[in-house]
């Protein structure tokens, strides 16, 4: 073995740690969100700021720098393959990145998060976001602060791409929002003509009574058809109950969370594919690269694709219920009645809405691009987050038309904020753009793929999405990636012919 393999092996022993210190941590918050007493969160918020300090400390190990030193500048680095190279690279974006953030900033970061997102839910609560302003004008200036260090770092033009940058690597605001003009100039006449259609689907049936026991064994079927594994002796999944979902994990360990609405049966089981989507990705990451940088995944746009790809276009495709929506009435004797059509309609009802999460596919990105253009001017120093608020109440207005009553509709309805994922919103749309890329790319390589989802055969697509997606792990950039997926940069026109020939169809226009 060479010095230069040497030298590599002994930096990748160093990143491995932290990998696993990260895996740990996720378990954590995943406990604070699933099973944690509700007075625990200070002791919580101390065990989170520990742990964030000491994954900083060994994250900027000065050891780290030198061996990535003495790799680059050797006379053989050139004799290194591609994963290996990419490996270094991302090693040294992180250890620079972790070294211009002071330690105390880190570890008030995580404590204020675990604060912030306490106050949060008090706040909702109570209906009163004054209870909760304090702490996220704290959370929001201590990202601000790492922003300002990080985007020297970055070279980015403004801290915000320097927080974008931390969820879709090389993705300045610049395109982001170009992007996001032409989807919206998209969607705007599609739904215009939506809503000049005289069919408008009813979803009473979606109000029919089903048990929240009769909605677990939803779940298990809905992740038994996708391919997650949450019952065999070999499981590397499982499901719990949060009151927003959520996946954490890592290969072996990836754990989704949803919430059951006894009155509401669809909102868990499009909360199931969707997180089913994210969890895929993440056990379908190459086996060999474990450990490794680039043995994880490629952005968070692109992990929003796969969640966005099987909640919606397998999720809430014809195709799909024809074989699945038998099994379900097998398992919920109140919804022997169901039928196929009304209950497509239904499920693809396009309607102008308050709350993100339970948006309509076609209106959903309108939710995203309302929260890029607040953060986008928040931390241009345009709004305040006092003003936030009536900002946000404004833009709701403007763009879906909606009145917003109180905050818990309005800015409170997420949790992001207070968590400091600043700079993640734009990934959700982000995420609906590459998923129709991907579309159009599957529809090319297997024809016949919407077809086998009749049969319940969801292997072709999943093989292919393996193939192309989650199997390069974090081998290219986002933008890279989708390119070598689909053959095209990126590009909001595929997404946008999906909608309209599968709305065309379902309201006949």
């Amino acid at each position: 073995m060479t010095s230069i393999d040497l030298t590599y092996r002994e930096l990748l022993s160093k990143t491995k740690d932290l990998v696993v210190l990260s895996t740990a941590e996720g378990i954590i918050h995943w406990d604070m969100e699933t099973y944690m007493p509700p007075n625990a969160v200070e002791q919580r918020s101390q065990q989170l700021a520990l742990l964030s300090r000491i994954h900083h400390k060994l994250g900027t190990d000065p050891q780290i720098g030198k061996l990535l030193n003495t790799i680059q500048k050797r006379s053989d680095y050139q004799t290194l393959g591609q994963v290996e190279k990419r490996n270094l690279y991302l090693i040294d974006k992180t250890y620079r990145e972790q070294t211009a953030l002071p330690e105390k900033l880190v570890g008030d970061l995580a404590m204020q998060e675990a604060v912030a997102v306490n106050a949060w839910k008090k706040a909702k609560a109570k209906k009163d976001f004054n209870l909760y302003k304090a702490d996220l004008q704290k959370i929001f200036d201590l990202n601000k602060q790492a922003a300002e260090i990080l985007m020297k770092v970055k070279e980015t033009k403004t801290p915000y791409e320097a927080l974008l940058d931390n969820f879709e690597p090389k993705m300045p605001a610049k395109a982001i929002t170009k992007t996001f003009s032409q989807l919206l100039t998209g969607l705007k006449p599609l739904i215009a003509k939506i809503e000049d259609c005289q069919t408008i689907p009813s979803t009473q049936i979606l109000k029919l009574p089903v048990p929240v026991e009769n909605q677990r064994r939803i779940t298990q079927l809905i992740t038994q058809t996708l391919g997650y594994d949450t019952t065999s002796p070999a499981a590397r999944g499982r499901v719990d109950e949060t009151e927003h979902p959520f996946t954490t994990g890592y290969y072996d360990d990836v754990r989704i969370t949803t919430h059951y609405y006894p009155d509401n049966f669809a909102s868990s089981m499009f909360s199931v594919l969707h997180e089913t989507g994210h969890a895929l990705y993440e056990q379908h990451l190459k086996p060999e690269w474990m450990y490794q940088p680039v043995g994880s995944t490629c952005s968070f746009g692109i992990h929003e694709s796969q969640s966005r790809f099987y909640e919606n276009i397998i999720g809430r495709s014809k195709e799909f219920w024809t074989g699945f929506l038998p099994k379900i009435k097998q398992v919920t004797p109140s919804l022997g009645s169901l039928q196929l059509d009304p209950f497509i309609h239904a499920v693809n009802k396009v309607e102008r809405s308050k709350i993100r999460i339970e948006a309509d596919e076609v209106t959903y990105s309108l939710h995203i691009i309302i929260r890029f253009e607040l953060e986008r001017d928040l931390f241009a120093g345009k709004i305040t987050v006092n003003d936030l608020p009536g900002a946000w109440n404004q833009k709701y207005m403007e763009y879906l038309g909606v009145k917003i009553e109180n905050d818990v509709e309005g800015v409170m309805q997420d949790t992001h904020w207070a968590s400091g994922l600043y700079g993640y919103f734009p990934s959700y749309a982000l995420g609906n753009i590459y998923s129709g890329q991907m579309t159009a790319a599957i529809t090319k390589d297997l024809p016949g793929w919407q077809k086998q989802l009749a049969q319940g055969k969801l292997e072709p697509v999943n093989t292919w999405l393996k193939t192309n997606i989650h199997g390069e792990g974090d081998l290219y950039d986002p933008e890279e990636l989708i390119k070598r997926a689909t053959g095209a940069n990126l590009d909001s026109q595929p997404y946008l012919q999906y909608l309209n020939k599968k709305y065309g169809g379902l309201y006949g226009f």
